[in-house]
């Protein structure tokens, strides 16, 4: 699982491409892939509004495809890759899950999970820790917040 970093950007673009998904449905733009051997076995992008559940994160959407597509609920030998840190409920279904890699683009400083509020997939106290890295197109991944964010104050 040690990925260069043109691979790194290129998974971390198929996450962007995931949050543009969510963007046009009028979604928070977060998206994400699972990554397994090189190969992308689970995608999501944030969904709460178009199907009306509240835990239909990126992250979460991603882990039930990498389920099925495992066949199994470990998805040991991953790495998710999400346009930003996840949140409380995403780290701790990370950490449920046993991946055991998490690279992100940018950091959330009013929800984030993986270092900024809280550090859940590294503390010690739990039983599954988490290898994490950030900023892999950080510019990028928070110029798509920033831009949903923006266009939305100007609605209101």
């Amino acid at each position: 699982m040690n990925y260069t970093q043109e691979e790194k950007e290129a998974f971390m673009r198929e996450a962007l491409r995931e949050a543009e998904l969510a963007l046009s449905h009028d979604e928070i733009p977060i998206g994400c892939v699972l990554v397994k051997d090189g190969q992308i076995i689970g995608r999501g992008h944030n969904a709460r509004e178009e199907l009306e559940r509240a835990v239909m994160h990126a992250e979460i959407m991603a882990i039930e495809e990498a389920n099925a597509h495992e066949k199994s609920w470990r998805l040991l030998d991953t790495t998710l890759f999400v346009t930003i840190e996840p949140c409380v409920m995403c780290s701790g279904a990370i950490g449920l899950a046993r991946i055991p890699q998490v690279i992100y683009g940018a950091k959330n400083q009013k929800f984030g999970a993986a270092g900024s509020l809280y550090d859940i997939l590294t503390d010690e106290r739990l039983n599954h820790r988490v290898q994490v890295e950030s900023g892999v197109l950080e510019e990028d991944c928070a110029k798509i917040m920033q831009d949903f964010f923006r266009q939305r104050r100007k609605k209101k």
